[in-house]
């Protein structure tokens, strides 16, 4: 079923009733959620970065951080165990709005119900912030890059770039990712989701005549192919130099 993103926009209904823990405050990252259409809620962490003022003109670029299976057993706060909410923890100054929402154990991230969760999420921080709508990013790891993959797939008009870190998609939708920006990470001793998984999704977009795919392979690393890559400077540089057209 494809999700548009016109309909999270325009036709989602979104419930005033933010529940916040902490009030988001440049510079920092809080614990967040939204009660969704659906009456179920998503809790999230929010990111904003120090030079945002909702008040100027000024629009920010959107990273959209989709977590692996283990930081679904435990608190919130575990979301910020890797990747992007994990700088924002630490205390790095990130030119980016971050939203790292958290998927429940008993889900993922590539359910229905999840993905047009995550998608009504970032429906609600569009209309809440300064964003960017050229220039959102999405990447996840394991399951998350599962869910890059899968939503990636259904909203490729949405995103200006994706990076999937060790996951898997359906290599169907190769002729879907054409004509989107994708850098995937995987390690060449995974043992989880094995590494052809994402060497035949960089293949099939390939096939289908896109040149956009790029490939990052990890010699002799096993699952955690996540901490090399969301260190690697150059993948931030190439979320920069991607627009939507």
């Amino acid at each position: 079923m494809r999700l548009l993103f016109k309909t999270i926009l325009f036709s989602v209904i979104i419930s005033p009733a933010l529940a916040a823990a902490e009030k988001p405050l440049p510079g920092t990252q809080v614990e967040q959620s939204l009660k969704l259409k659906s009456a179920t809620t998503i809790p999230y962490l929010l990111y904003l970065p120090g030079g945002i003022d909702t008040k100027k003109p000024r629009k920010w670029p959107v990273i959209l951080f989709l977590h692996g299976r283990g930081e679904s057993r435990g608190p919130l706060s575990i979301v910020a165990k890797w990747g992007p909410p994990r700088m924002a923890a630490r205390g790095d100054n990130l030119p980016y709005i971050i939203i790292s929402p958290q998927c429940p154990a008993d889900q993922r991230w590539t359910s229905l119900g999840q993905m047009t969760g995550v998608l009504e999420l970032l429906g609600h921080i569009i209309k809440s912030f300064p964003v960017d709508t050229n220039r959102i990013y999405l990447t996840g790891l394991s399951m998350g890059g599962y869910g890059c993959w899968k939503i990636a797939a259904e909203n490729s008009k949405l995103f200006a770039a994706v990076a999937p870190i060790c996951g898997a998609g359906n290599p169907e939708d190769g002729e879907k990712l054409k004509d989107l920006p994708v850098w995937a990470f995987h390690g060449t001793e995974d043992g989880a989701v094995p590494y052809h998984r994402s060497v035949e999704m960089i293949e099939a977009i390939h096939k289908a005549g896109g040149r956009k795919a790029r490939f990052t392979t990890l010699k002799h690393v096993g699952h955690n192919s996540w901490s090399a890559a969301y260190a690697t400077p150059e993948l931030y540089e190439w979320f920069n130099r991607n627009h939507r057209r």
